[in-house]
This record gives structure tokens, sequence and C-alpha cells, in this order.
């Protein structure tokens, strides 16, 4: 493995990191207090070229120059240099969920209409899998698109859905067999504006406040199977081939997120004096420090082993089911170990601090809870 950065890597990581501290930093607190997602910052990504990164440059993306290790280390830099967690959150979900399985399973039709919109910003699309009844137990899921002349007919509902109340389209999974369980799903493109398709209004959250997330509805929606992705059955091949690469980029963001987050803790101990000196020498302090030191490099080893993997189109499950739960649990314990190293000043609203132990406790349960990854793995391994 070779996780070493070439210099175009590097210089694209930088690029990222300044552009997001000179552009994306304005209103995220307004944004994070009233739950309001920016279309305007969301632009600026497309502009400077962050959705194009998942797309093969056949369909004008730069995935092919610039590499999955490379685009893992550029979705690093988005969330070291980014302050609102949720932004690089949502943009990889897009990315990730939606952009790259059109691009992997569509046909030309649909990867020339879809993929040039979403990187461009025009539309926002969302991955909708998630039901009342079908969480961690996806197969147990209720929507159902019946086959009749021409397409689909979908029944259903979708909630916890990231981007659904602003998405122009929609990644759909349905069972068009139930018989069959997991081989029985397919997935469907749905656009904004279908006849029995309707959205939910942004739900508000303890963390990722700007993260626009919601429920999705189908009532006799027809779908024409032009609109279907890949093959009939093929849903769970499509969601499960996106997740590695999903779980991969978004946890980069995070620990670009994480970097920050101890590099502005060091910063806070070696300043602020107590007893006649900094509180960095006091053991419970900078042990806690260590501790933080040590989660965000072993989370990067497994982060950019997963990335090198993917890069050799090798299988990822049980790293990216690791990556997962390390990156996660480590994010929200260097988030606690944070605040206690400010103590009250981290404890206050004001001071930014506790924002990323709100943001840190959904990254246990999106993209497959901590428990299920603790089920992937024992069960990768025999038991």
């Amino acid at each position: 493995m070779n996780f070493s950065w070439d210099d175009s890597q590097v210089e694209l990581k930088n690029k990222v990191v300044k552009f997001a501290q000179e552009h994306l930093n304005k209103s995220y607190l307004d944004q994070d207090k009233n739950c309001a997602f920016s279309r305007e910052d969301w632009q600026k990504c497309a502009d400077f070229g962050i959705q194009n990164l998942s797309i093969p440059n056949a369909y004008g993306g730069t995935l092919d120059d610039v590499g999955v290790l490379g685009v893992t280390f550029a979705m690093e830099g988005l969330g070291y240099g980014c302050n609102d967690n949720g932004l690089p959150f949502s943009i990889n979900a897009q990315m990730w969920t939606v952009q790259l399985p059109i691009a992997h399973f569509g046909n030309e039709d649909q990867r020339n209409k879809y993929l040039p919109a979403l990187a461009s910003g025009k539309w926002i699309g969302c991955h909708a899998l998630t039901e009342t009844n079908a969480g961690s137990d996806v197969f147990n899921m209720e929507t159902v698109a019946e086959k009749v002349d021409g397409g689909y007919i979908i029944n259903g509902h979708k909630r916890l859905i990231t981007l659904a109340p602003v998405a122009d389209i929609a990644l759909v999974f349905a069972m068009t067999n139930p018989k069959l369980g997991k081989w029985g799903m397919s997935a469907f493109i749905v656009e904004r504006g279908t006849k029995g398709f309707s959205t939910s209004s942004n739900m508000e959250k303890m963390g990722m406040r700007t993260v626009p997330i919601g429920e999705l509805h189908f009532k006799d929606c027809f779908i024409p199977e032009e609109n279907r992705l890949g093959k009939e059955g093929a849903g769970w091949s499509i969601t499960n081939h996106s997740l590695e690469y999903d779980r991969c980029s978004i946890l980069a963001s995070q620990l670009g997120a994480m970097e920050r987050q101890l590099e502005e803790t060091i910063d806070f101990v070696k300043n602020r004096k107590q007893f006649g000196q900094s509180i960095g020498k006091f053991q419970s302090v900078s042990n806690r420090i260590a501790d933080m030191k040590l989660r965000l490099e072993t989370s990067r080893l497994i982060l950019y082993k997963v990335a090198w993997l993917k890069s050799q189109g090798k299988s990822a499950m049980m790293e990216a089911a690791l990556l997962k739960l390390q990156l996660s649990e480590s994010f929200l314990s260097s988030s606690i170990d944070t605040i206690r190293n400010y103590g009250g000043n981290g404890y206050m609203s004001q001071n930014e601090i506790e924002r990323n132990l709100r943001d840190a406790v959904g990254g246990v349960i999106y993209a497959g809870t901590s428990d299920i990854q603790r089920n992937i793995i024992a069960e990768l391994m025999g038991l």
C-alpha cells in the first residue's frame, strides 16, 4: 500500500482548504442556529469543482485524473477548511450515493442527463433507502414498485433522507419482487414534480443542522422504465457498491474536521493559564490531547487503506466497516475530550466548541450504526 501523495494531489488538497476557508465560513453559525441549508455555498462548491470529483472525465468530471485516493485527500481538505461539518457531509452524500451509482450503473442517456446537472450544482440529488421499519433492517423495506406497461408504479415512503427537502432528483430503492429478499430490490431515478411524488419540509435535529433531512412520499407514482437504474433486482448491489465509497469520503471530511479540532484545542490549552501555568501542562489535559492524536492517526491509516483498496478496484467491506466504526466513534470521543479541555468555555454555544459534539453524535448512526458495523465485522470474521 502506498499512501504517499504526488504534487498534484497535495496541490488540490491545499486549494480545497484555501477555498473552504475563504468562501464557506461566513454564515454557517446562523445557518446552524436556524437549521438552514445554503444553496449559495453548495453552488460555490460546484463552481469550484467539488461535485465534479466523483464523476468520470467522459461526463465532464475529474475522477479519472484525480483518482479515488486524490478525491479522498481533497475531501479531507474540505472538512479541514470548512467549519460547517454539514456542508461537506451533504456534498459527499450526493457525490457517492447518487452520482457514483448513476456513473457506474446508469446507461448513456441517464449519465448524460443527470451527471452534468448534478456536478454543476443545477440539481441536487438524494439517496432514498431508509424507511420507518427498514433502517438497520433494510430488507424489511415496504416501498414497492409494481411492474406495469411502460414502467412501474411506486407506493411507499422514505424517512431520514439526507437532502430530501431540497432534492431535484431522488435515487429511490423499492421492492420489485419481495419474495427474492435483497435480490428483489430495484433502484429508480425519480424527478421532483413527478405526479404522486412529494417531499416533506426540513426536520430539525440535534446536530448537522445545516443538512436538510426529510421524508419522501410515493402514492401511485408512475416511473417510466427508462428511469430504472441498472437491471431489475440490482438495487442491493447498487447501494452496497456506493456505501464503501460513501463511508470513505464522508469520513475523510470528518477526519479533516478532527484535525482542525485537535489543532485548535492544542492552541487553547497552551494559552489558557490556571495556577500560574498553561493548562496543557496538567497531565489530565495533556493525556486527553494524546488520546485525540491517537484517534486521529489511527483513523487516518484506516481511511487511507480503504481509499487505496478502492483505487485498486478491490473490495473493502471489512475495512470500510472498521473505518466507519473507528472514525465516527473517535470523533465523538474527541469532541467530548475537547469540551473537557475547554471547560466552561467549551460548553457555551457562542464559542462553537459544543457544535462538533452535536455533529459527531450523528456519525455513530448514519450510513450504518456502530452496532451494525460491529455485526458486519464479526460476520466477516466467521462469527
